[in-house]
């Protein structure tokens, strides 16, 4: 991977995490709409920015009080999430892959340390408060976003090429 890359993805990272915490009363928590998840859509128009998404993920699960466990399960649900969206054949679609993503981890993982019982009635509406504020995150802003975005030739080459 060339320099240029490098540094794209370490500021990709640096945003994510400076996001997540900037607004960590939101970024957390059985219901959470996560702003800093609209960002993962660079991964659709580019899978080069997978790595800066990933770790921006991670450093910002470093602060979250669901400790180790956020860290390991978030940054997995973001990873899955980001690399799935290869194969989505439109921006809404790949908006998806993060709910799904993260619906079923992030909720799983949330009624695992609440101690909700394992049965799919207890566990399904932590599944669907998580998933609605990632599809407010990233289908309903996000998508909106990278509309808007992609109409300027310099951010689109930029989000595109890498460039």
């Amino acid at each position: 991977m060339n320099p240029r890359i490098w540094l794209l993805n370490a500021a990709a990272a640096a945003l994510y995490a400076a996001l997540t915490l900037a607004l960590a009363p939101l970024s957390y928590g059985p219901v959470q709409v996560r702003l800093s998840e609209c960002m993962v859509l660079l991964a659709f128009y580019n899978k080069k920015w997978a790595p800066g998404l990933t770790a921006g993920c991670f450093l910002a699960n470093l602060a979250s009080p669901f400790g180790a466990a956020d860290v390991v399960v978030g940054t997995a649900a973001t990873f899955l999430a980001v690399y799935a969206m290869r194969w989505c054949p439109n921006l809404l679609t790949a908006s998806l892959a993060p709910v799904l993503a993260n619906g079923v981890l992030i909720g799983a993982e949330l009624a695992f340390l609440a101690q909700i019982p394992a049965e799919p009635g207890a566990v399904l509406p932590v599944m669907g408060w998580i998933a609605a504020g990632e599809c407010l995150s990233v289908t309903v802003i996000g998508t909106a976003l990278f509309r808007l975005l992609l109409r300027n030739d310099l951010l689109r080459r930029c989000i595109r090429d890498m460039r």
